[in-house]
């Protein structure tokens, strides 16, 4: 179940287009002060950076972090990504799309957290990584040209 002040949060953010660094200090303080507590609750942080270009670089510092300590340290088996919880966070990163750029630090940082990773999440991981590395070498290549 959503919080509803998450809700809220979120359609303010979408309305505004941008999240700035005083929305990260009201997340972090007033909406979710003791970080993310389901699945959903990712899910929505998560599809919130899809949705909203304009970001602050503490959102995505705030996400990552939050995203690591619930599905390393607050789901259980503690310190393990099962096949089960690596579904969900590949499904939930990729979006059907492929991964954002903070959705491939996300599943870097989990699998670097981790004690043991399913090798679905470190494949994507991976992967994602790069991905990015490609199209970050591929737009230089454009602007040098």
């Amino acid at each position: 179940m959503i919080n509803l002040s998450l809700q809220v949060f979120c359609n303010r953010i979408v309305a505004a287009g941008a999240i700035t660094a005083a929305d990260v200090v009201a997340l972090t303080r007033h909406v979710l002060p003791d970080g993310l507590t389901s699945r959903d609750e990712a899910d929505m942080l998560i599809a919130l950076d899809r949705v909203v270009t304009a970001t602050d670089g503490a959102f995505g510092d705030y996400l990552t972090a939050a995203v690591v300590d619930f599905a390393v340290w607050g789901e259980r088996p503690t310190g393990y990504i099962n096949t089960e919880l690596a579904c969900w966070l590949v499904s939930s990163l990729r979006a059907g799309s492929g991964p954002s750029p903070l959705a491939a630090r996300i599943a870097r940082e989990v699998v670097r957290e981790a004690q043991v990773s399913d090798e679905a999440l470190i494949a994507f991981a991976l992967s994602a990584k790069s991905v990015h590395q490609y199209t970050q070498n591929d737009r230089s290549f454009v602007k040098a040209a």
